[in-house]
């Protein structure tokens, strides 16, 4: 069995265990992330979501998907546009698909390779992102809800994301990598440590769910309690980005919390 697809259907699992106990006026709550609902988040990931199956049984659609978006004056209303249900309807059908989508990936060849919007990928890449976009926007929706959201260490496959992108970061920008990637040693959930890299001048500790906070532009560096040393590690983390598109700012210090905290 795939990891990520179980990954990924935990995850989802998670957001919808979240979502399944709104009313349907809490399904046009703005969050804080530039506004978005409920029912934008559950958008976006559906509507990715049939995308990336899509990647693997029509491969015809998947580019058609791609390219409306890419036309579009704004991803947010064509999304919107292409996907009809909302509320109730939108939370089931999202979860449906993504649980299948879990189970059928996870009999998958990992190294199996996919078309995407960008260059092919393998379909243990495509689940891996198809996780951080479930993680990252359910955050908002955690952060909204004021829930603190209990993590796993099945947020390993965030991190690796987070390291394969540290040159992506820079790429995106016009920018060469100012040098090494910095070492980092991370306390995941469990409280195991995961180390990375070799630099003797530059590393980044501290917590595995807070790396990802920031990797995925859910949080600002300043809003966390990573310890961050070194120029190479500093210039990173201010603009660190693991997902594709284009470049992105990160939040203002502040403005990604959770805006009350009871137990997921």
């Amino acid at each position: 069995m795939m990891q990520q697809a179980a990954d990924f259907g935990e995850e989802v699992e998670a957001l919808h265990a979240l979502v399944s106990k709104l009313s349907s006026n809490d399904f046009e709550r703005p969050s804080a992330f530039k506004s978005w609902t409920t029912n934008d988040v559950l958008v976006h990931l559906h509507y990715w979501n049939i995308a990336a199956d899509a990647s693997l049984t029509d491969p015809d659609r998947l580019m058609q998907m791609v390219s409306g978006v890419m036309s579009a004056p704004s991803m947010r209303a064509h999304e919107n546009a292409e996907i009809a249900e909302r509320g109730p309807e939108l939370l089931s059908a999202w979860h449906e698909l993504a649980t299948d989508m879990a189970k059928r990936w996870s009999n998958l060849d990992p190294k199996m390779r996919v078309k995407w919007a960008g260059p092919d990928m393998s379909v243990r890449s495509s689940m891996t992102a198809r996780q951080m976009e479930h993680w990252a926007h359910g955050q908002e929706l955690f952060d909204l809800f004021g829930v603190e959201r209990q993590n796993t260490d099945r947020i390993r496959n965030i991190v690796v994301l987070g390291v394969n992108t540290f040159g992506w970061t820079f790429k995106l920008r016009g920018e060469e990598p100012p040098g090494d990637m910095p070492s980092l040693s991370l306390t995941a959930p469990s409280g195991a440590v995961w180390t990375y890299g070799d630099s003797t001048t530059d590393c980044i500790e501290g917590s595995a769910v807070e790396f990802c906070q920031v990797v995925t532009q859910t949080r600002n560096i300043a809003d966390t309690k990573l310890r961050v040393s070194g120029p190479v590690a500093e210039s990173w983390m201010a603009k660190a980005q693991c997902f594709a598109g284009k470049p992105e700012t990160p939040p203002e210090p502040g403005t990604r919390r959770i805006e009350a905290v009871t137990t997921q």
